[in-house]
């Protein structure tokens, strides 16, 4: 079993890399990686030549109640106000090792609602 757990986070670890090698963020067009648990899901908005995190959201700042999805489109609405108001009309989405479906999904459109295009 643990040689199963060992592969599978090697996998993810591949996936997450092979995702990041293809983009950077600024600070006038940030990387907004994701970061999903099984309870909670994280946005954060990095410029990757300061190496510097702008702008941070999650579900933990939205005290709603309701489905994992909605949710994740909420703290997705919250991240484009928390960008537009630095100014930041653009930006990278990182999904990492996730695919682009569920929560990860609602969260990018949640981000596009917001006024942010990627």
């Amino acid at each position: 079993m643990k040689d199963a757990n060992k592969i599978k986070s090697a996998k993810i670890l591949r996936r997450r890399i092979r995702t990041r090698a293809k983009m950077e963020g600024t600070s006038l067009k940030p990387r907004l990686s994701v970061f999903r648990s099984l309870l909670h899901i994280y946005v954060q908005a990095i410029d990757d030549v300061k190496a510097t995190t702008l702008a941070t959201a999650s579900d933990k700042e939205i005290k709603v109640k309701g489905k994992k999805s909605e949710i994740a489109a909420q703290v997705g609405e919250l991240m484009g106000k928390k960008l537009a108001e630095k100014n930041i009309k653009e930006a990278v989405f990182d999904k990492g090792a996730y695919k682009y479906h569920g929560r990860v999904q609602a969260l990018a459109d949640g981000i596009r609602k917001g006024g942010i295009k990627f």
